[in-house]
């Protein structure tokens, strides 16, 4: 195994609440644990529901008992229906003909900003999270997700969104992690290059369907105990499950140190849209328009909007490198400035430079992409020069 993983990865959250190296278990746990009624052990959720939260508020619900391509099919439910199935899905010795439900990705402080507060803060070691920010500003979306379901419930295997960095923190409960370094789902390919389901499935014993299934090395197994934290760093592939009854909190997030990694991976997802359609290139109008879109479809980013989130987080670095002074509720200092300023410089630079970026109509942009890379390339000589 890699050893790009370590047991510091997973973080006991200290249970000082005044900020500093104390705040991560109480700014975390204690809010919505106290609304809730919540114990951090198994099966310990028993209180009334947050009184923050209306009833018929709808939450997305997966089925992990269906496959859908390598993924659950959902619905949509009030919040109160599935608190009642979980509990009659208790009372009958954890089984029932509607499945094993799953409430995952559920937008809490998207739909309830005002409340978010109360929910928990963030801790500082993950505050630099351009993903939120960028989605913050358009105020239309966010990665801040809250998933809660019965032991036995789990999610198939998986990279996370756009090779982000995510970190899950458990309420109550316990999960078990099977993560995989980056390179090693390659093993995992079936004979049509998919990636498995389900990696616990014995079918990849099966070298006729999974032809390097054997090369593949064992995955890193960690049990996250009720008030842990697990940083899964970016690229490593995951499948995960809960043991007990549990309630989390996971966030998706982007920054300087996996930009980098962000902008591979969007290109790698083009790659495959336009070799999917590839039969259609000379007979297809605009078919680099219409692979943008499927990307996009695919994906949720393309290249247009890949450079609107960089020029958001870069205008911010800009204002803090240009203006000391001036700090526009970001919370930057000048060193992280300069220090996101050159990996969004880089990685801008080569967007620029690539030939399906360069048949988008960026005539309306604003700034143009090459003057935000000037600007940026000054700034950037400005915080080196003596």
């Amino acid at each position: 195994m890699s050893s790009d993983f370590s047991p510091a990865y997973v973080y006991q959250a200290p249970k000082g609440r005044r900020g500093g190296r104390g705040a991560g278990r109480g700014a975390l746990e204690s809010p919505l644990c106290r609304r809730c009624g919540v114990r951090t052990g198994p099966g310990s959720w028993r209180g009334p529901g947050p009184t923050f939260i209306p009833g018929d508020v709808v939450v997305p619900v997966a089925n992990c008992g269906v496959q859908e391509y390598n993924s659950n099919p959902k619905e949509h439910m009030p919040l109160r229906d599935y608190i009642t199935y979980w509990k009659e899905y208790i009372r009958g010795g954890y089984s029932s003909p509607r499945g094993c439900l799953y409430l995952k990705d559920w937008h809490l402080c998207r739909d309830f900003p005002a409340a978010a507060e109360d929910v928990f803060t963030l801790p500082v070691y993950f505050s630099s999270d351009w993903l939120n920010e960028f989605w913050d500003a358009l105020a239309v979306d966010d990665y801040r997700f809250v998933y809660a379901g019965p032991a036995g419930s789990w999610s198939p295997f998986h990279a996370d969104i756009f090779r982000s960095f995510s970190w899950s923190v458990n309420i109550c409960g316990r999960k078990k992690w099977l993560l995989f370094p980056p390179g090693q789902e390659e093993s995992l390919r079936d004979r049509h290059g998919s990636l498995p389901y389900d990696v616990t499935s014995p079918a990849l014993c099966d070298t006729h369907l999974y032809p390097r299934g054997r090369l593949a090395c064992p995955p890193l197994e960690v049990t996250q105990e009720a008030g842990e934290m697990l940083f899964v760093p970016s690229g490593w592939h995951h499948q995960v499950h809960n043991l007990d009854d549990t309630i989390s909190i996971n966030h998706n997030w982007v920054n300087g140190f996996n930009l980098a990694n962000m902008w591979r991976f969007l290109q790698q997802e083009l790659r495959a849209v336009q070799e999917e359609i590839s039969e259609w290139r000379d007979s297809m109008p605009d078919w680099h328009h219409h692979c943008q879109v499927i990307m996009r479809s695919c994906s949720g980013i393309n290249f247009t909007e890949f450079y609107h989130f960089l020029k958001i987080i870069a205008e911010k670095r800009l204002l803090v490198l240009g203006e000391a002074a001036a700090r526009d509720g970001a919370g930057l200092g000048f060193e992280q400035a300069a220090f996101d300023a050159g990996r969004i410089t880089d990685v801008l630079a080569s967007l620029v430079a690539h030939p399906d970026f360069q048949r988008v109509d960026t005539s309306v942009f604003s700034p143009r992409p090459e003057e935000l890379l000037q600007r940026l390339r000054k700034a950037v000589a400005a915080t080196s020069a003596p």
